[in-house]
């Protein structure tokens, strides 16, 4: 981007940092003069990315210059949002806090945090005291509408639930992928710039990429082949392939073997899910389903991997666990061209032991009796908490870089039920469909206006990688570490005037005593106190970063390792150090009680009679799917003006023949029904979806009243959520299922 109010005679600069708008973390030479954003292209010399860019990071000037980007806390006095200062703001905050804690108590508090946080290391870091703070349980985040099937099926398989197992897609033979579309995605929870590229390039190498699909996507179109399934019965394909590996003998556990328990009991469990009896279900004919599992088993490495489209339908767990079951009875986990976990920098160094076991649903949701899963609860039955009286009813809701209102089931209804809360916070920096029910709105820095470490993503990456980035403009206002740890004191008692630099305290030491007493680490014995010290130039994120660099395998140790690395270090590479390819890791990355990798884990096991119910029940006659956009990511990105005009993208994609049979064209419109609601939206017939399946992208619907996203707000479309039921369609994780949802079509008169 560029801009005509950069100030004369001030010399132009670069600043080199890590694109923070997707998860591929691409690097970025920003070309900045004075205050002001002049230019931005892709890193040539980036370690990852090797200067792509994408059109979303392209645009994070002007992300950072938006002019409805909020800079100012903001309170709703007598209806409207009006511009405060933030110790007015915060003072706000404690009074609103305290007034439901005396009427209603703890109970009464309610979180949701959205998905920007984990692009963000100083929120994934500082979000945790805020909620240990409220003392309630009522914790809700994007994870049960996007991936906590992910997790649920790593924990019980590999003891963690960020234990995941990433495809080699740079040095595999074979890629069998479902419910992706890195094209338009560029990939989720698989890091890796240029993941178009890299198919593209493990295609001309003779490698076989598959495509499992309801619909015919980039990346499909790119594929050796394309597999059309019916949507949501992915789960069904997955475990018939598997099925057809026990039956003809092609299972071959590899040099993992001895740290397999559970292989002897999936004969048992997926006997019943032959290909010849699952078909139908899926769409599919039985021969094909066979070839492809003897294709995996054949092929000299060979990797699966299921995304958004797999986790978020009725048997999103099982569907990851399916696919991770297929790597290992094909000698594939742990090996390259396979499944391998990575071994970030920040990572404390060591064997991880084994533990008591994950589990999911120790406690209940109040009104339906939802189990948790990672601390938290279903978003979807967020609206029940709120709506139902009776003691415990959610009173009060704090919610951090997410858009609910958009982005959860039923949320015609949530978004009724916001507007009856006594008290709602905010930190966003935007005032948006969410936020507009908020009583105080606290903006934290621009993406810009903060440094940037991708410890999430780094977990999920295809190669080791290390890259730091230190702020492009200084902070005009405090930072997520100062906003969520003053909200921590806050609601802990502490008050307004509470200074959050104790909360940054009290995280340095509670991990230099961690990494003090981890025999694993180069800093193991260190002082404390000497550990602190040496970190005490820096503070919030940046301090924590630094003990996490130089306390993890490849640190400094404050000294015992010389050349180890630590903050320094980066800094002093801005283009990122790429730490190698990955790696075997297998015992020392498992942490279950076993110290194995348990291919059958009771409470998947037992699930599978719910999957087997499912083949014989009777199709609805269209199925609604989402999709995604290159340029754009959830419901946050539609403000940028470059990103959302052009050709108009929230429409209803349908089926020649099905829009013939019900009398439909393109750019007509079409009312959508479900259990959960109607709407109306403008149709495009095409035959990029199979005939029975219609598609609306996810995150639109800015009409409402109330917000000031001019931008958006002139690119509306339609918020496809209002027809997604609020009911929790996979009891393992809570997931809701944004895909797959039986709806009716007709044309308006």
């Amino acid at each position: 981007m560029s801009s005509s109010k950069t100030p004369e005679g001030v010399q132009p600069r670069i600043s080199y940092r890590t694109c923070s708008l997707c998860e591929a973390t691409c690097g970025l030479a920003i070309e900045v003069q004075g205050d002001r954003v002049v230019r931005v292209r892709g890193d040539d010399e980036d370690v990852f990315s090797r200067g792509y860019i994408c059109p979303k990071g392209a645009q994070i000037g002007a992300l950072h210059h938006d002019p409805d980007r909020l800079r100012a806390p903001l309170v709703k006095r007598d209806g409207q949002h009006v511009e405060v200062g933030w110790a007015e703001a915060f003072a706000e905050v404690e009074a609103g806090f305290n007034r439901v804690v005396e009427k209603y108590g703890r109970s009464a508090l309610a979180a949701y945090a959205g998905n920007p946080n984990a692009h963000n290391f100083a929120s994934s870091v500082f979000l945790g005291p805020l909620l240990k703070s409220l003392g309630t349980r009522n914790l809700f985040s994007a994870s049960t509408i996007d991936q906590m099937p992910r997790h649920v099926s790593s924990g019980l398989m590999f003891g963690g639930p960020m234990t995941v197992p990433i495809v080699d897609i740079d040095r595999t033979d074979y890629l069998l992928m479902l419910g992706a579309n890195p094209f338009e995605s560029n990939g989720s929870l698989l890091t890796a710039p240029d993941l178009p590229g890299r198919l593209r390039s493990l295609v001309d190498r003779g490698a076989k990429l598959v495509v499992v699909d309801p619909r015919t996507t980039r990346t499909a179109e790119v594929a050796t082949e394309h597999v059309r399934i019916r949507p949501g019965t992915d789960a069904l394909f997955l475990v018939s392939l598997a099925n057809v590996l026990i039956d003809e003998g092609l299972v071959a556990l590899g040099e993992v073997a001895s740290h397999i328990s559970g292989a002897d009991q999936l004969d048992a469990a997926l006997a019943d899910f032959t290909p010849e009896r699952v078909a139908a279900a899926c769409g599919l004919d039985s021969e094909s389903i066979r070839r492809i599992a003897r294709e995996l088993a054949a092929s000299p490495s060979a990797g699966v991997y299921g995304r958004i489209g797999t986790h978020t339908t009725e048997f999103g767990t099982l569907a990851s666990w399916a696919a991770d079951v297929l790597i290992v009875l094909t000698g594939n986990l742990d090996r390259a061209g396979g499944a391998l976990f990575p071994r970030p920098a920040h990572m404390q160094a060591g064997t991880r032991r084994p533990q008591s076991g994950f589990s999911v649903g120790r406690w209940k949701s109040r009104v339906k009796g939802y189990g948790e899963a990672l601390g938290e609860f279903p978003v979807a039955t967020l609206v029940d908490e709120i709506e139902t009286t009776g003691e415990g009813q959610t009173r009060a809701l704090f919610t951090i870089a997410g858009n609910p209102v958009l982005s959860t089931p039923d949320s015609s209804r949530l978004d009724r039920a916001l507007a009856g809360l006594d008290f709602m916070v905010s930190v966003d920096i935007y005032l948006n469909e969410t936020t507009r029910h908020a009583d105080v709105i606290l903006p934290p820095p621009s993406p810009l206006e903060r440094s940037q470490y991708d410890g999430v993503f780094y977990q999920l990456a295809v190669r080791n990688i290390a890259n730091y980035s230190p702020p492009t403009f200084e902070p005009q206002g405090p930072t997520e570490a100062d906003i969520l740890g003053k909200l921590a004191l806050i609601v802990g008692g502490e008050g307004a005037e509470a200074d959050p630099s104790a909360v940054h305290a009290l995280v340095a030491r509670g991990l230099a005593a961690s990494v003090s007493k981890n025999e694993m680490s180069p800093a193991c014995g260190k002082d404390v106190e000497e550990i602190l010290a040496a970190t005490e130039n820096r503070s919030g994120a940046d301090r924590v970063l630094d003990i996490q660099l130089r306390g993890g395998a490849r640190g400094d140790g404050f000294g015992a390792s010389p050349g180890g690395l630590s903050l320094d270090v980066l800094e002093a590479n801005p283009h990122g150090l790429d730490l190698g390819a990955l790696e075997p890791s297998i015992p020392e990355a498992l942490s279950t009680v076993s110290a194995s990798v348990e291919l059958a884990p009771t409470p998947i096991i037992e699930d599978l009679a719910r999957l087997k119910e499912r083949i014989d029940r009777p199709e609805a006659e269209f199925l609604l799917v989402g999709r995604r956009h290159l340029r754009s990511n959830n419901s946050w990105m539609h403000n940028i003006k470059p990103l959302v005009t052009g050709r108009e993208r929230c429409t209803l994609h349908v089926n020649p023949a099905d829009a013939a049979r019900l009398g439909l064209e393109s750019n007509e419109m079409a009312r959508v029904t479900s259990e959960a609601g109607s709407l109306e939206t403008k149709v495009e017939v095409t035959d990029a979806v199979m005939p029975g399946v219609v598609s609306l992208p996810h995150g639109w619907g800015h009409s409402v009243s109330g917000s000031n996203l001019g931008v958006a707000a002139a690119h509306a479309g339609v918020n496809s959520n209002v027809l997604t039921p609020a009911v929790v369609a996979d009891p393992l994780s809570g997931n809701a299922a944004l895909n797959a949802i039986p709806v009716g079509i007709a044309a308006t008169s």
